[in-house]
């Protein structure tokens, strides 16, 4: 979508209201995807979400000669890795570009090519993701790696070889680069201080479907010991508890009353512990969970971001829009990365009170505490929001300014829609069905 097509105008002050569902998690499809490339068979991934991410790797793995097709149930793909082949740089190029997920075909491009090329990446502009690291795991597994105008140029002279890796933090990205490297790699490949999110979890599992030997100790160390040859997969991706949170915020910033189909307690239960706090409601059964607000004033609380088991950083965006309607003082304390907190300053512009700090407003000091970043806020409620020009920065930011239009007295007008699309699937049909007063500029009301 490119310009009017780009910007949707929200009516604000109605509450959302009805059922929408949630497939696939953003954070562990396209990676599940990734993996296929590992096989020497096809697989089968199913609850696959129509997002962007989703699309960017199918082209990417096409590129590459792997076929991916539907299958016979909505949500299906089947990916055929059997003529892996090397692409063109100016193709891969020109589908990688706004996208992170090209750094983890390396490992299994190195093991079916023996060479791989990632260019320049993109993503989310919500503070550093050195992608150096990536490629120093890389050189550990026994990869050369040669940077030139166009990108990264990768090689294996040989097998890629196992070998002991400890994380300065514990981060998602090179927990997988480190997975989807070592299955294939010869010996036995020791992680410590590895993200254990569920999407790794999940991770995990297809790769042991496929044939591949992982253990996952208690402290958070996960021992790889590398076999000659992966098989297929059959897998049904686990829900995106991301997105289930962000609409479980909608409903409370909108007094609304939002049926989350596909919503799963054990990947939220961090999650909604808090939003108990806060004064949400919530109700669990087989299919879902149903998130309103119950009435009455919210609680201001106090809340830290935290890798997996702790509360999600993913969440803490659209959660901030329901704490702009909280009584008192509410305290956040971002640990995951040092600039997700720049979003506030459009709140405000709509009327909040929301005041950054460089220091540590939490329990415990984090990296971040003596590096000058703003990633502490406090937050003071209730406050009327009022409708304004919204530009979205990035994918949770720009759905918590949706929120906050679905929020607010009047009419917003939110910039840079398009960029939802990489994590939400649907999304404008969902607002509609939820009885969200939306439209295209130029369109009639959606």
């Amino acid at each position: 979508m490119t310009g009017t097509d780009d910007v949707l105008l929200v009516h604000g002050g109605t509450p959302l209201e009805g059922e929408i569902r949630v497939r696939g998690a953003k954070n562990l499809v396209p990676k599940a995807m990734v993996a296929a490339l590992l096989g020497s068979e096809p697989s089968r991934l199913r609850n696959v979400p129509d997002i962007r991410d989703v699309r960017v790797v199918r082209g990417l793995l096409q590129l590459h000669g792997v076929t991916v097709r539907p299958g016979e149930e909505p949500g299906e793909l089947i990916l055929d890795p059997t003529h892996v082949e090397s692409a063109n740089v100016a193709d891969i190029d020109a589908h990688a570009g706004s996208s992170r997920i090209p750094i983890l075909f390396c490992g299994p491009l190195l093991h079916r090519l023996g060479h791989a090329f990632i260019p320049g990446l993109g993503g989310c502009d919500i503070g550093g993701r050195p992608i150096d690291f990536h490629f120093d795991v890389l050189r550990k597994f026994g990869a050369t790696i040669e940077k030139r105008d166009d990108g990264q140029y990768l090689e294996a002279p040989q097998r890629l070889r196992g070998t002991k890796i400890a994380l300065p933090y514990p981060s998602v990205g090179a927990t997988e680069q480190v997975l989807l490297t070592a299955v294939l790699a010869e010996g036995v490949t020791e992680l410590s201080n590895a993200a254990v999110e569920p999407e790794i979890e999940d991770l995990i599992c297809v790769l042991q479907k496929m044939g591949a030997i992982i253990a996952m100790d208690t402290d958070r160390t996960i021992r790889i010991t590398g076999v000659d040859k992966l098989g297929g997969y059959n897998h049904h991706a686990l829900s995106d508890r991301l997105e289930a949170a962000s609409w479980a915020s909608a409903a409370l910033a909108t007094e609304g009353d939002i049926y989350v189909r596909g919503a799963q307690q054990r990947s939220m239960m961090t999650f909604l512990n808090t939003y108990r706090k806060v004064g949400g409601a919530f109700e669990i059964d087989d299919e879902g969970i149903r998130f309103w607000h119950p009435g009455g004033s919210l609680n201001a609380i106090a809340l830290e971001t935290d890798v997996h088991p702790g509360f999600q950083t993913d969440w803490q965006q659209p959660l901030v829009v329901a704490l702009t309607q909280a009584s008192g003082l509410s305290i956040v304390h971002e640990t995951v990365y040092e600039s997700r907190l720049g979003f506030t300053s459009a709140l405000n512009q709509m009327g909040a009170h929301i005041q950054l700090y460089r220091e540590c407003l939490g329990g415990s000091d984090c990296r971040f505490g003596q590096r000058n970043f703003l990633h502490s806020a406090v937050v003071s409620g209730p406050t009327r929001l009022q409708g304004a020009d919204l530009v979205i920065p990035d994918l949770r930011g720009g759905f918590s300014y949706l929120i906050a239009a679905l929020a607010a007295q009047g009419t917003s007008r939110v910039h840079g829609i398009d960029l939802i699309n990489r994590g939400y699937e649907n999304f404008m049909e969902k607002l509609v069905e939820l009885g969200a007063k939306v439209e295209l500029p130029g369109s009639a009301l959606v």
